[in-house]
């Protein structure tokens, strides 16, 4: 895996971590933010646990626009018309609409195969 990869998460700082309940279910693969379902918790539990598998190989950085949109971001929703939180992988709009533990690891793989082509 090329070092390091960029993830950015983008939202608001009171926003859901996804469109869908926050259950005992998991689907998302975190724990420790069940049972609040908010983002900012969700980024800290979805940062530890990326931290465990692939340590200094991804950054992992939280934009809330609660206060203004950056103009990149500007152009990724005129242009993606996305659902927040907003996903991106190496500064590329990555579509999940969610924090999610297993669609990231996917993401991640990807990156790698395209390190080793």
């Amino acid at each position: 895996m090329a070092s390091p990869i960029q993830i950015e998460i983008i939202g608001l700082k009171d926003l859901s971590c996804s469109p869908f309940p926050c259950d005992n279910t998991r689907s998302c693969g975190l724990y420790d933010c069940y049972p609040t379902g908010k983002l900012v918790v969700a980024f800290n539990a979805l940062a530890d646990e990326i931290q465990k598998e692939y340590g200094d190989r991804v950054v992992l950085t939280l934009t809330l626009i609660d206060d203004g949109v950056p103009p990149y971001v500007k152009a990724i929703i005129e242009e993606h018309y996305p659902p927040l939180p907003i996903v991106l992988v190496n500064g590329r709009y990555t579509p999940m609409g969610r924090i999610s533990l297993p669609l990231l690891q996917k993401e991640l793989e990807k990156c790698d195969q395209e390190v080793t082509r």
